[in-house]
């Protein structure tokens, strides 16, 4: 069923939304959403900021003229007042690029809702079903957002990704006390409330490339030329490929060219661009690189060979991983993914969160204990168990 329209108040000037902020500051958490465009820049647009109490709701346009959002950022820099997500990851990294702060305490519904067994990265009108029987209609969720005026159906959508989102967080919460994981989840959320889960680092840029070349000087001017390609991105906010395409950083990469009639002379370079100021800047960002010395070049990075057994050792932990995860009502994906499983199969002390915290003593102590012979896998019916060594032994005797 579809729950009934619900009053809200649509906030266009700064005396409203303080008021309003005012209002919410009184409340234990409150539900947050946002709308936002990010086609045609690097950081995202802000179009609308949703957000509701148990006893109100509001829109607020920040495309309005002369609206100061400073009393929302101080609401959510509350540590009072729980700010409840779903999916809270990009809404998130628009309050960082905007205010610098990251919301707390954060609740993120969809990572509860994982730990609460409701599958990996359910969607939000999944989760609406399932938890509160209510539906939420989707027709103008692909729409131009930043187009004024705002449709009646537009807002009424908007809304409902935060009058929903209460009945779920409260069902959510009352199924982690009602389980004892409340700390699960507080360990997932101190990931998403580190402000450095956001930044971004151009010396990093590269890494978001495929591994296309082959020799040290070659990686260095890819580094480079990314590193470079990211700033620019940044400051003149817009696409990646807006400044140039992957297959540009790639073939001056390969090509490495140092003057202005050689980097004019590659088939991925717009006719023209060699003579631009960008293409001056790439010119230099290839001379960066040949800067380096030799001996300081970096590595060519060695894909991860697996040490023998180790194929038929990932197999078991995924079979013991669905064993666990269907028994404690756990989207396997939070307690371990593939990679996870493929270095704890090559080394016991691999550093990764399937060792840690609750998956340490969810999973990883019996993925240790089967690589080394402790415990086996059986089954039992159409169920698969674990079952010590030491039992099987003296089953057999």
């Amino acid at each position: 069923m579809s729950k009934k329209s619900e009053q809200y108040e649509m906030i266009t000037d700064t005396e409203a939304l303080n008021a309003a902020c005012e209002q919410l500051h009184q409340s234990s958490f409150v539900t947050v959403d946002t709308e936002f465009l990010r086609e045609s820049t690097f950081w995202a647009k802000l179009c609308l900021i949703q957000i509701a109490s148990p006893q109100a709701a509001f829109i607020i346009d920040p495309l309005a003229d002369g609206l100061n959002l400073d009393r929302f950022f101080h609401l959510m820099e509350d540590e009072s007042v729980m700010k409840v997500f779903h999916a809270a990851r990009q809404d998130v990294e628009i309050f960082v690029h905007l205010n610098g702060t990251v919301p707390k305490p954060l609740f993120d519904s969809q990572i509860a809702a994982m730990v609460c067994g409701y599958g990996d990265q359910i969607s939000y009108d999944q989760l609406v079903r399932r938890t509160t029987g209510n539906s939420v209609d989707k027709t103008s969720q692909f729409t131009d957002w930043s187009r004024r005026p705002l449709s009646d159906a537009q807002l009424t959508y908007a809304l409902s990704d935060v009058t929903h989102l209460r009945d779920v967080y409260m069902s959510l919460v009352d199924n982690l006390q009602e389980q004892t994981r409340e700390h699960w989840v507080a360990e997932e959320m101190a990931v998403l409330t580190n402000v450095e889960t956001y930044r971004s680092h151009p010396e990093n840029a590269w890494k978001r490339l495929k591994m296309r070349v082959k020799k040290p000087r070659q990686l260095a001017v890819l580094k480079s030329v990314a590193e470079w390609r990211e700033q620019e991105a940044q400051k003149r906010n817009v696409p990646r490929n807006r400044v140039i395409k992957d297959d540009g950083i790639y073939e001056i990469a390969l090509q490495q060219p140092r003057t202005t009639e050689r980097l004019g002379q590659l088939r991925t370079i717009p006719r023209g661009f060699q003579r631009s100021s960008a293409g001056q800047d790439i010119l230099k960002a290839v001379e960066l690189a040949f800067e380096i010395d030799d001996k300081d070049l970096p590595k060519i990075p060695k894909p991860r060979t697996p040490p023998d057994h180790a194929g038929a050792a990932t197999e078991l932990l995924k079979v013991l991983l669905k064993m666990i995860a269907e028994h404690h009502g756990v989207a396997s994906r939070i307690i371990a993914t593939v990679d996870d499983l493929e270095k704890i199969a090559a080394d016991d002390k691999a550093d990764v969160p399937a060792l840690k915290g609750w998956r340490m003593e969810l999973f990883g102590e019996k993925a240790i204990a089967i690589k080394n012979g402790e415990l086996a896998l059986a089954l039992s019916g159409n169920r698969v168990t674990s079952v010590g060594v030491n039992d099987l032994q003296v089953a057999a005797e």
